[in-house]
C-alpha cells in the first residue's frame, strides 16, 4: 500500500473539530485517494480522519494540515513527522463515548446516545481517540469558550478504523474515561489563535525549540534563548499566546500578573519573586508569564516609589544573575514598552522582543472564523455569496456527476436576485451532503466580507463583535422562551439560529479599540458621489488608492509610493468629500484630522498630538490620514511669532519624511490658502502631489446636477444640461444649494407638491449666486503655474529641508 512521510502543520480554524486533515492533489495522488476518503496517520499511535484538499498555498510543501484532537490522537506536535496511507475502515456496529472530564450536561428529549450519533455521522475512528463535538446547541451544557466538547471513544466494535453511520449503536456512559489523562489539554492552543501566524512563529522559534530540544543548542555551543517581550496595542492576543505555547509543549506554566506582587511589606515583593523562579526551575521545563510587565518593571529613573525600584533589580537579577536559571523561559506582555525598564530589554534577559499588531484582512477573517465556529450560523442565500462558494466547492469534488450539479446549480443561480429561489434551486439541484459544504463556503463568505468592515479590530474586538450579534439573535427568540418552564422546548433550541443581520447590526455597536482614540466613521461617500473632477479623481485614485491596494507592484519596479496629497482649491469644490471617497474605495483605516484641534496652550502637547496620530496610523496600516484646513497647522514658518505652530510644522516634516519609514500610511491635506503652508511641506517626498481642485466645467456640473438629484421628483420641463450652461462659476456646494433652494420654493408654493418644476430652479438662481469671483480664480491659477514652475526647477528654498 502506497504511504506517505509528511511534516503535521496546524489546521485552519474552520476545519478545527470537524476530524478532517488536508492534503495537496499530488499527495492524494500518490495515495491514490480522492475527497472524503478515510487516511489512516501513524505517529506514536495510529489514528483516521477524513481527508479533503488542500488551498493552493499549501501545495507543493509536503505537510499535513490537521487539528490538535487530530495530533493527539496520532501522539504527534506541530512540525513532527507522520506516515499517512489509505485507510481500510468499516462500519462501526457500537461505539462507546465518555466525556474526557467530569461535567453536568443533558440533551432535551432525546437519548444522549443518539443525540450523539446524529452530530457525529460519517466520523471515522479509532479506539482510544479523542472526539470533539465542535457544536451542541441542545446541550444544557456551558461550552468552553470557543472550545468543543471532547469525548473519548473507549470502546469500538469492530477493532481498528471505524465510521459511524446510520446503522452504528452510540452509548453514551457519563463517567470520565479513565487511563485518558494525557489526553484533552485544556485550554488555548494554537487553533485557537487567529491574524498571528509569523508572530507565533517567532514565539514559537524562540520557546519551543530550546524547551523541546535542548541538544540543538548544545551543539551549536550557544546559550538558548531566555525570554520574550510580547508588545503592542491591547486585545491584539499577547496573553493568548503565551498560553497556547505553553499548552502545546505541555510545559509547567507560571502567571505573574504585575500588581499582584507589589506588596506594601519591605521585601515581600522580591521574595514572591524567587519563589515563583525557584517553583519553575523545580518544574521544569517551564514558562513563566509576566503579564502587564510594566507594572512591576518601569522605568527605574522615572519612578519615586522604592519598591518599584527593588521589584526592578530583582527581576534582572533572576533573570540574568550569577545562578543558573536552567529550562526556564520567561515571556513578558505589555502595551507600554517605552515604560520598561531598558535594562530588562537588553539581550540576555529578553532576548527577543516581538510586535503583535493590529490583524490585517486575512488575520480577521481567521479570528472570525475561531469565534463562530461554535456558533449556529443561518448561510445568506445572497447571490455574490452563493456563487462564491459554488465556485470554491467546484474545486473541492472530482465526481463528475457532482461536478456537473454545482455547474447546473451556478448557471441557474446566476440571472436570479431573490434569495428564496436562489434556496429553492440549491435544494433541487444538489443532493443534502454538497448542500452542507455549500453553506460552510456561504458562511465563509458571510465572515470575509465582515472581515473587509472590521478595519482597526483586534482579536478581542471581534469577540465582542460575534457575542453581540449573538445577543442580537437572542432578542429575538426571547418572546417565544417561557420563563416560567424549566426546560427549553427542542425544536426552539435547534430553531435558534444567528444571522448576518445580526452582525451586520453588531457592527454599529462595537468601536475599534485600536483606533478608538481616533476613529472617525467613514461616510459611505464612493467615486459615484463625487460629480465630474475626472482628472482630480485619476491623480487621487494612482497616488492613494493604488500604493495601499498594490504595494507590490510599487516594489516590483522599484520606486516609493506618494507619501501625501494636498488637495487645494476654492471653498466648495469638493476637496472633503474626495478625501472621504477614496478613503471608502481603497478599503483602508481613516484618520481624520481637524487641523486647528491639534493646537494646544500646553508646551509639547501640539506636537505629541501629532506623534500619536501617525504611530497610530502605522499601528493600523494601510491608513490614510486626512487633515482638513492643513493651513491651520502647517503655516511657513518664520513669519509670526507662534513657536507652537512651527513646532508643529518641524513634527509634520519629520514624521512625513523622517528616519522612520511611514509605510502602508498616505498624507491627505486639504486647504484654499496653498500660499501660507510652509515650502518645505511641498517638496517631493513630503506631499509628493499638490492636486488643483477647480471649479467644475460645464460637464462636471451636469454630473453633480445629476447627483443631487438623482432622488429628487423632476417636472418634465426640468432641462439639467441648461441648468449647467447657466452655473457658470457655481462650485459643487453651490449647485448643492440651488436643488435644495428649489425644493423648499416647491414645498413654498405647495406643501403637497409632487414634482420640482425648472420654474424653481430658476428662481433659486436667482437667489443663489456663484461663490467662485475671477480673482480668487486667478489667485489659484497663478499659485499652480507657480508650483509647477518651481517643481520643475527643482529649486531649493534657503533655510528650508
Amino acid at each position: 500500500m502506497e504511504e506517505l512521510t509528511l511534516k503535521v502543520n496546524q489546521a485552519y480554524p474552520s476545519d478545527s473539530g470537524r476530524g478532517i486533515a488536508r492534503l495537496d492533489p499530488d499527495a492524494m495522488l500518490r495515495l491514490r485517494i480522492s475527497p472524503g476518503d478515510i487516511i489512516e496517520i501513524e505517529g506514536r499511535r495510529k489514528t483516521v480522519a477524513k481527508v479533503w484538499r488542500a488551498p493552493k498555498r499549501d501545495w507543493g510543501k509536503n505537510i499535513i494540515r490537521i487539528d490538535r484532537f487530530i495530533r493527539e490522537n496520532a501522539g504527534v506536535g506541530v512540525g513532527d513527522l507522520v506516515k499517512v496511507r489509505k485507510a481500510n475502515y468499516q462500519p462501526a456496529r457500537i461505539v462507546i463515548l465518555a466525556p474526557l472530564r467530569k461535567m453536568d450536561f443533558r440533551v432535551y428529549g432525546l437519548d444522549i446516545g443518539e443525540y450523539l450519533k446524529h452530530q457525529l455521522l460519517k466520523r471515522p475512528l479509532v479506539e482510544g481517540d479523542l472526539v470533539p463535538l465542535v457544536s451542541a446547541p441542545a446541550f444544557g451544557f456551558r461550552f468552553p469558550q470557543n472550545q468543543a466538547l471532547v469525548f473519548v471513544a473507549v470502546k469500538t466494535e469492530p477493532k481498528g478504523p471505524v465510521i459511524i453511520d446510520e446503522t452504528t449503536r452510540v452509548i453514551y456512559r457519563d463517567r470520565p474515561a479513565k487511563g485518558f489523562e494525557r489526553f484533552g489539554k485544556a485550554g488555548v492552543t494554537y487553533e485557537d489563535i487567529g491574524g498571528l501566524k509569523e508572530e507565533l512563529q517567532k514565539v514559537r522559534e524562540v520557546i519551543e525549540l530550546p524547551l523541546k530540544y535542548p541538544e540543538i543548542f548544545q551543539r551549536l555551543g550557544i546559550d538558548p534563548p531566555k525570554g520574550v517581550l510580547l508588545y503592542g496595542p491591547p486585545g491584539t492576543g499577547k496573553t493568548l499566546i503565551a498560553k497556547a505555547v505553553a499548552n502545546e509543549i505541555g510545559a509547567s506554566f507560571f502567571t505573574i500578573n504585575g500588581p499582584e506582587i507589589m506588596s506594601k511589606y519591605y521585601g515581600e515583593s522580591e521574595q514572591r519573586l524567587r519563589e515563583i523562579f525557584e517553583e519553575a526551575k523545580e518544574n521544569a521545563p517551564s514558562i513563566i508569564f509576566i503579564d502587564e510587565i510594566d507594572a512591576i518593571a518601569p522605568r527605574r529613573d522615572e519612578v519615586t516609589g522604592e519598591v518599584e525600584r527593588r521589584v526592578v533589580a530583582q527581576l534582572l537579577a533572576l533573570m540574568d544573575g550569577l545562578e543558573e536559571r536552567g529550562q526556564v523561559i520567561v515571556i513578558g506582555a505589555t502595551n507600554r514598552i517605552d515604560a520598561i525598564d531598558p535594562a530588562l530589554r537588553r539581550p540576555g534577559r529578553f532576548d527577543r522582543e516581538i510586535e503583535i499588531g493590529v490583524p490585517d484582512r486575512e488575520g480577521r477573517f481567521e479570528i472570525l472564523q475561531i469565534h463562530t465556529r461554535n456558533m449556529p450560523i443561518e448561510p445568506e442565500y445572497r447571490i455574490d455569496f452563493v456563487l462564491e462558494a459554488l465556485r470554491n466547492i467546484y474545486r473541492q469534488y472530482t465526481d463528475k456527476e457532482v461536478l456537473e450539479a454545482i455547474q447546473r446549480t451556478y448557471d441557474e443561480v446566476k440571472i436570479l436576485e431573490d434569495k428564496e429561489k436562489i434556496k429553492e434551486v440549491v435544494k433541487k439541484n444538489l443532493p443534502e451532503e454538497i448542500i452542507q459544504d455549500l453553506e460552510r463556503e456561504i458562511i465563509k463568505a458571510m465572515l470575509k466580507e465582515l472581515a473587509d468592515q472590521t478595519h482597526g479590530f483586534v482579536g478581542a474586538d471581534i469577540e465582542a463583535l460575534c457575542k453581540e450579534a449573538a445577543m442580537k439573535a437572542l432578542r429575538r427568540y426571547i418572546p417565544q422562551i417561557d420563563m416560567n418552564s424549566e426546560e427549553i422546548p427542542l425544536e426552539l433550541l435547534e430553531s435558534m439560529k444567528v444571522t448576518y443581520d445580526d452582525f451586520k447590526s453588531a457592527l454599529k455597536e462595537i468601536e475599534p479599540s485600536a483606533m478608538r482614540e481616533v476613529l472617525v466613521e467613514v461616510p459611505k461617500v464612493t467615486w459615484n458621489d463625487v460629480g465630474g473632477l475626472e482628472d482630480v479623481k485619476r491623480e487621487i485614485i494612482e497616488a492613494v488608492e493604488w500604493p495601499l491596494k498594490y504595494p507590490e507592484k510599487f516594489k516590483k519596479f522599484g520606486i516609493r509610493p506618494p507619501k501625501g496629497v494636498l488637495l487645494y482649491g476654492p471653498p466648495g469644490t469638493g476637496k472633503t468629500l474626495i478625501a472621504k471617497a477614496v478613503a471608502n474605495e481603497a478599503n483602508a483605516n481613516f484618520i481624520s484630522v481637524k487641523g486647528p484641534e491639534l493646537l494646544s496652550k500646553w508646551l509639547g502637547e501640539s506636537e505629541k498630538a501629532v506623534r500619536k496620530i501617525f504611530k497610530k496610523a502605522r499601528q493600523v496600516a494601510p491608513c490614510i490620514i486626512f487633515f482638513d484646513e492643513i493651513d491651520a497647522i502647517a503655516g511657513m514658518r518664520g513669519i509670526e511669532e507662534n513657536r507652537a505652530v512651527e513646532r508643529v510644522v518641524n513634527q509634520l516634516l519629520t514624521e512625513l519624511d523622517g528616519l522612520e519609514e511611514l509605510e502602508g500610511v498616505v498624507v491627505i491635506g486639504a486647504t484654499n490658502r496653498p500660499d501660507i503652508i510652509d515650502p518645505a511641506l511641498l517638496r517631493p517626498g513630503r506631499f509628493d502631489r499638490l492636486v488643483y481642485v477647480r471649479p467644475p466645467d460645464k460637464k462636471s456640473r451636469l454630473a453633480i446636477f445629476k447627483i443631487h438629484t438623482r432622488n429628487m421628483p423632476l417636472a418634465e420641463d426640468v432641462d439639467l444640461e441648461e441648468l449647467a450652461d447657466m452655473t457658470e462659476g457655481y462650485v459643487g456646494a453651490d449647485i448643492e444649494a440651488v436643488c435644495r433652494e428649489a425644493v423648499m420654493l416647491a414645498l413654498r408654493e405647495d406643501i403637497n407638491a409632487e414634482k420640482v418644476h425648472m420654474r424653481h430652479f430658476l428662481e433659486a438662481l436667482r437667489k443663489i449666486k456663484p461663490s467662485v469671483t475671477e480673482s480668487m480664480l486667478s489667485f489659484y491659477e497663478r499659485f499652480e503655474e507657480k508650483a509647477k514652475s518651481e517643481r520643475a526647477k527643482v529649486k531649493t528654498f534657503v533655510g528650508y529641508g
